[in-house]
């Protein structure tokens, strides 16, 4: 266990703290939910960033990192749709892309073709997380600027997911 690997383990416990304070209704849990999903989403570049420069890639990282990410997006996106925060909808197509770039991924893998993350791959993770905070904090925001920026974040993310996935599915064919 390395200190990239803790991290990645430190993003996956915070999970279900993200949830709590998303969903139950205390004083300042929007703000409390959306600072923890940040650390959260820091620890991921944090995590890869130190794996790479302390050259302790592992195969547990690379295994779990995609997880994590793969864990705390989901999670955000079923308590948002739960709350009435966003469109289901939202929610099955971004998931539905993280669903099948993963099963892609497996079988190239097997193939002995590692696919790496993107530039476009990198936009999607970034403006999912952008949508996801503008959602959570539209509260916060709202009364001085009174337009629907969480959901149109959250339209953006869709269109560079879905772009993404289709870059993926065409530079790396089956």
């Amino acid at each position: 266990m390395n200190i990239p690997n803790s991290l990645t383990i430190l993003r996956i416990i915070l999970i279900p703290i993200f949830i709590v304070f998303l969903l139950v209704r205390i004083p300042y849990g929007d703000y409390l939910a959306a600072l923890i999903f940040i650390t959260a989403a820091l620890t991921d570049s944090l995590d890869g960033y130190l794996a790479r420069k302390w050259k302790q890639i592992t195969k547990l990282g690379i295994i779990l990192d995609p997880i994590a990410d793969k864990l705390l997006i989901t999670a955000a996106l079923i308590v948002l749709v739960e709350l009435g925060r966003i469109p289901g909808w939202i929610a099955i197509v971004i998931l539905g892309r993280e669903f099948a770039i993963s099963g892609f991924r497996t079988v190239k893998a097997e193939e002995g073709i590692i696919i790496p993350a993107s530039v476009l791959g990198k936009a999607k993770t970034i403006s999912q997380i952008f949508a996801v905070l503008l959602v959570i904090l539209e509260k916060v925001y709202q009364p001085y600027v009174n337009l629907p920026l969480g959901q149109w974040a959250m339209y953006v993310a869709v269109i560079i997911t879905i772009v993404s996935g289709v870059e993926y599915f065409y530079r790396f064919r089956l």
